[in-house]
């Protein structure tokens, strides 16, 4: 696992594996957690890493509903997890599905993990929309095509973007809706064109140079996958 500092008021942590990122954004005396690491020992080590750094934690946000981000929960049980309408929609009808799939990868790579996967109190946020933050206001857009759930979470005092499963410098796109995932990428091109700093689902944060441009490698990799 890997700590990076992109903001005074965001920290990135990339994963040992699939370089799933977690990214912890603070404002005042208040901090999400979006999404997560993946292996034991790195959820273990989070809290004390966010402590240690004065990153508070009050909230677990997750930009889709696949299980890889999903994990926070172990690291911060008692916090609340806040999805988009679509992924909380997404996790009513798959019950269970995230908890077996973690079950699954352990048993394939033996690990152990202290506590089994629950999600516990879901919060289902209206998206696009916004969530107050220690005084700020976090953005929430629509983030559909990768799955048929999604949002991106943009801190405008800080630069950062969150955009999930998109905009991956390690993986091609994963496409399950062509045109939902072309409209997703225009969406967020506007916001990429703020940000400061963008931070897919996995791979190293991105500069915004760099998002745009694989913003549209990705849209011709997505256009030519219809043909």
């Amino acid at each position: 696992m890997r700590a990076v500092g992109v903001h005074a008021d965001v920290i990135v942590v990339v994963s040992q594996v699939w370089q799933t990122t977690c990214t912890a954004i603070r404002a005042g005396d208040e901090g999400f957690v979006v999404d997560s690491p993946v292996l034991p020992a790195e959820l273990e080590a989070l809290p004390a890493l966010l402590e240690q750094s004065r990153f508070p934690v009050t909230g677990l946000l997750a930009t889709h509903a696949d299980w890889d981000h999903l994990l926070g929960r172990l690291a911060f049980p008692q916090a609340a997890l806040g999805v988009a309408e679509t992924s909380a929609a997404r996790l009513r009808a798959e019950p269970g599905d995230a908890a077996r799939a973690v079950r699954e990868f352990d048993e394939e790579w033996y690990l152990r993990r202290e506590r089994p996967l629950t999600l516990g109190d879901v919060q289902a946020l209206p998206v696009p929309g916004h969530v107050e933050l220690g005084g700020q206001e976090l953005e929430l857009h629509p983030a559909d095509g990768h799955t048929v759930d999604g949002m991106a979470v943009f801190a405008p005092w800080t630069g950062v973007l969150c955009v999930g499963d998109y905009l991956s410098p390690v993986e091609a796109p994963d496409v399950a809706a062509p045109e939902a995932y072309l409209a997703t990428l225009r969406r967020l091109r506007p916001l990429v064109e703020r940000a400061e700093m963008v931070v897919p689902g996995h791979g190293e944060p991105l500069s915004r140079a760099r998002a745009l441009e694989l913003l549209g490698a990705h849209e011709e990799i997505v256009r030519a996958s219809r043909a």
